[in-house]
């Protein structure tokens, strides 16, 4: 018997873990596998006969053709806009040495405390045709087109700077694996700053930088809420058309094609990706590391031009946020002229948001469908997560790689495909209709995160020494007992940090609510979203700067309680196993 085999062996001997197959099981079939069935058969069968008229349908529609074409164009144009801001930011920010590098950083860091719609609804309200900028714009150049902050354009810009975010979390910290005796070798060999960077640094850097590239890419391909807000009518992708055409019974079938290109792109790239990535040499010189100090730009022309760049992006990252919270304690009047004054400022938004029923219902929706999907989808992929860890085998393999469905597909499908799934009766979920109900968004939810949580679990648990569970096993403890008293205290606090993080980034979650939310319960993102397509600056919109700002403290905290500590948990780490094998000991 092989040992895939007997891992499947001892797997079914427990109760517990066959159970959680089960209904791990029916999940998987019920919202993982049946909704994209469903969308096919849409496509192929609109009228319970196959038929593929849909394609000539799509291929004479302008507006899909259209968007098909904005979203490719997106997504290679953000490959390397997004990886050059990225990786100058990272640079003057972790490796040179630039005067003020620390507000650089902070004005850098912007983009990972908003994004999305709130980011893409904040630059419309500050730059937008009635923007407070806009406004300032036009006293002094009366000629200038209200709309110049529309179309592929702002795009672009906008989510440009959302996509660095990756690059301050990922690259600075493979930007500490740069080799200091390395790089002072090839100086004294005669090396110039380029060459040290191309042939020293960006190496040590490749494989971050490509991961960084896959995101990018699947990012713009399935863009939704900053072309939605920003696009106008000359620029929309597919999602936006996606929800377009599927507010309409007669134009379903072209919004689930649309909704099925976008998933076979999506998977064709991440191939083709995969494939380059293996065929290419990544490595490092350096084979010990030695803390880098920061590099001078020892040309004084090239030090002055990089310091002006540095400084003039850091004012283009920070001026929005910044605008925000001033605006937030401002009036409608105030933000529609752009004329600030002591008298303009105010308490009245925020008082409002905590003591008016209809403004906070939003943020207390939010609060709601987030933490609830947040802890629902850490506490079963814990089981999963041990289980695929600790019997890997054929069946855990399949497990796994379905759960990753909704990594391969795009928000936007798997919501399409809920919403067409789950609109009449299913026996999978006791004959009731789903659609249009509370339930289903926070099912959308669960289902979004479940591919990043599974993988950080994952990891978490092979992480965990294999003696812990011998030594368990010796004293006499079960599967569930070491589980439970051994391994997952050193799983919790990893945990808590993935289920912070997914709180944080369901918070103002657009792409799956706009399809899935209750039509009287509706979240922040489309509240937000709603708030800013409105033509004329009103009371709604004050309160929309003051939610922004409300999300913006959120997410700063969650930052610094999952990145921003370093706190040494080896001690009690320790006495927390020596209390765990005492209770095992005990009985």
């Amino acid at each position: 018997m092989n040992d895939s085999n007997k891992n499947i062996k001892a797997l079914f001997q427990s109760p517990m873990f066959v159970l959680i197959l089960v209904i791990v099981g029916w999940f998987i079939a019920t919202f993982l596998i049946l909704p994209n069935l469903v969308l096919l058969l849409e496509v192929f069968r609109p009228d319970k006969e196959w038929s593929f008229g849909v394609w000539s349908k799509l291929l004479s529609s302008e507006r899909a053709m259209n968007s098909l074409r904005n979203s490719f164009i997106l997504a290679f144009v953000l490959i390397f806009t997004v990886n050059v801001v990225g990786v100058f930011i990272v640079l003057v920010t972790r490796y040179f040495d630039i005067v003020g590098a620390r507000f650089l950083y902070l004005a850098f860091a912007t983009s990972l405390v908003y994004g999305g719609v709130v980011m893409a609804s904040g630059y419309k309200l500050i730059y937008g045709p009635n923007g407070f900028l806009t406004n300032v714009a036009l006293r002094i150049y009366p000629d200038l087109d209200p709309n110049w902050f529309t179309g592929m354009f702002a795009v672009i810009v906008v989510s440009t700077i959302a996509g660095t975010g990756n690059h301050l979390l990922f690259m600075s910290s493979a930007m500490q694996k740069v080799d200091h005796q390395t790089v002072e070798a090839a100086k004294q060999m005669g090396a110039s700053m380029w060459t040290i960077l191309r042939q020293i640094v960006l190496p040590v850097l490749k494989p971050t930088i490509f991961s960084i590239t896959v995101l990018t890419f699947l990012g713009g391909l399935g863009a939704m809420a900053v072309p939605l807000v920003l696009g106008g009518s000359e620029f929309q992708t597919i999602s936006p058309m996606i929800l377009s055409f599927s507010n309409s019974l007669t134009s379903r079938d072209l919004a689930a094609a649309l909704a099925m290109i976008l998933g076979l792109a999506t998977m064709i790239m991440l191939f083709v990706l995969n494939r380059l990535e293996r065929g290419g040499t990544y490595f490092s010189v350096s084979k010990v590391s030695v803390e880098l100090p920061k590099q001078k730009i020892e040309n004084p022309v090239v030090n002055i031009v990089v310091h002006v760049v540095a400084y003039v992006l850091a004012v283009i990252y920070a001026v929005p946020p910044v605008l925000i919270i001033v605006f937030s304690f401002t009036n409608a009047a105030t933000i529609s002229t752009g004329k600030l004054s002591l008298s303009s400022f105010t308490l009245e938004n925020y008082i409002s948001i905590f003591t008016e029923k209809a403004a906070f219902e939003p943020f207390l929706i939010s609060i709601v469908y987030s933490a609830v999907a947040s802890v629902v989808v850490v506490v079963a992929m814990l089981f999963v997560a041990r289980i695929i860890q600790r019997f890997p085998s054929a069946l855990t393999n399949w497990i796994e790689y379905l759960l990753h469905l909704p990594w391969i597909l795009p928000a936007t499908m798997i919501a399409l495909g809920l919403v067409l799934t789950f609109g009449q009766q299913r026996s999978l979920v006791g004959g009731f209709v789903l659609t249009g109900t509370l339930i289903i968004l926070a099912i959308g939810y669960v289902i979004e995160k479940i591919p990043f949580t599974l993988r950080m679990l994952k990891a978490s648990f092979m992480g965990i020494s294999s003696s812990m569970e011998e030594a368990a096993s010796i004293l006499g403890a079960s599967q569930m007992q070491t589980f439970g008293r051994v391994l997952m205290p050193l799983v919790i606090p990893a945990a808590s940090a993935i289920t912070a993080l997914n709180f944080n980034s369901l918070l103002d979650n657009y792409d799956t609510a706009v399809f899935l939310a209750h039509p009287f319960y509706q979240p922040l993102g489309i509240f937000i979203q709603n708030a800013t397509t409105q033509d004329t600056i009103n009371d709604t919109t004050a309160l929309t700067f003051v939610y922004t700002v409300l999300l913006m403290i959120i997410s700063t905290v969650t930052l610094y309680l999952v990145y921003g500590r370093n706190a040494n948990t080896s001690k009690p780490a320790k006495k927390q196993n020596r209390r765990t094998f005492n209770l095992i000991k005990r009985g």
